[in-house]
């Protein structure tokens, strides 16, 4: 019980992780840890937003529309677990945790029309878990984590006194560091498992060059952290083949900021900012029919802040439902996962006033996972 589902419980929040706050992409899962023996998975998720705004603001070519501006994407991860002894256990986890992927179509008439964003990040995660004979175990390691991002900005000003923005930056790949902490507990008697683990912020202090016609290239660094987290994740059995799991992550978003020195001297803003930190909440039921096969759903929740949001980051919380089944084979477990995602209405601003509404959005995201245990 406690192997299937804690497959089932990954595999239902990573394919959630679609228009997560901020630019969440991963939830930053360290399930594998507790796997029993030797373990090793490999995972993929697709994603396939609908997003689409339409002007707002009066001096722009007012309900002209964006088009669809968030592309499809996909995401790879792998981890490796195993027991040194009945004691210590470590593992080993790639992931992406934050990434976004913004083009919005050109000729349009929209006042953003053109302009696109990529950010992207691969983690690699060490940790080392302490098991004691009670069912506590504490556990820690260090996260290497890349970033790299490139942006084209080209907005027509809502205000008369300044000049449209035509901008474009690119930022090298950097490398920064970070650690993660937690302790759980367990009772498998029972498949109940609850986890607390803290993920630091990462510091990262990218070569970026930024382009404004008229102007020289300016070649300089942006520094920024990617931001500290805490993930409470629990399961537990309410019958014989059947256990409810959820979980609650909090993201520190508010101390996040892309704050490019040549476009916030331009437009006195930042690149990609969060006015509130961001808390995750899912809930799920799972079943075991039976030797072959596993059954899941889950809820999942993100308060709508109303905020103005930056039009390269519209989108204000979410509402989802996901379905997963597992498949075991001997030591093999094939996860499949699916997952609606309703994105909240957003608001996007532009030099302080409202400039576009983006409602009525949604995503669909698909994953994929094979474990063994060996």
């Amino acid at each position: 019980m406690r192997v299937y589902i804690g497959s089932v419980t990954a595999l239902c929040l990573a394919a959630g992780g679609v228009q997560a706050g901020g630019i969440d992409r991963s939830g930053q899962s360290i399930d594998a840890l507790f796997e029993q023996g030797r373990y090793a998975e490999f995972s993929f998720t697709g994603v396939t937003p609908d997003l689409t705004g339409v002007s707002l603001n009066p001096i722009l070519p007012t309900g002209s529309g964006s088009g669809d501006i968030a592309p499809s994407y996909f995401r790879f991860g792998a981890a490796y677990k195993a027991d040194i002894n009945e004691t210590w256990s470590y593992a080993l986890i790639l992931d992406e945790p934050f990434g976004a992927d913004v083009d919005y179509p050109g000729g349009t008439g929209y006042f953003a029309n053109g302009s696109g964003a990529n950010f992207e990040s691969y983690a690699l995660t060490g940790l080392l878990q302490y098991n004691t004979p009670s069912g506590f175990s504490v556990y820690g390691g260090l996260r290497l984590q890349s970033v790299e991002a490139s942006v084209n900005i080209g907005l027509t000003s809502p205000v008369p006194t300044i000049d449209a923005i035509d901008y474009a930056a690119d930022a090298d790949v950097h490398y920064g560091i970070g650690y993660v902490a937690g302790v759980a507990y367990e009772r498998p008697d029972i498949a109940l498992r609850v986890s607390l683990t803290y993920s630091s912020e990462i510091s990262h202090d990218v070569d970026t060059v930024e382009t404004q016609p008229g102007l020289p290239t300016r070649s300089t660094s942006t520094e920024f952290e990617t931001p500290q987290s805490v993930n409470l994740a629990f399961q537990t059995g309410v019958a014989p083949k059947t256990l409810v799991f959820g979980g609650i992550r909090w993201v520190d978003w508010s101390d996040f900021a892309l704050d490019p020195s040549l476009y916030t001297t331009l437009t006195g803003a930042n690149l990609l900012s969060y006015e509130e930190d961001v808390v995750t909440y899912t809930l799920g039921v799972g079943h075991k029919i039976n030797d072959t096969w596993s059954v899941a759903a889950t809820i999942g929740y993100e308060e709508n802040t109303q905020n103005l949001f930056t039009n390269l980051g519209p989108a204000d919380g979410q509402e989802s439902i996901g379905l997963a089944a597992i498949y075991t084979r001997g030591n093999m477990k094939i996860t499949t996962g699916v997952r609606y995602v309703r994105i909240g209405d957003t608001t996007t601003g532009l030099f302080g006033s409202p400039a576009a509404a983006f409602n009525d959005n949604d995503a669909i995201a698909f994953g994929v996972k094979v474990g063994f245990n060996f």
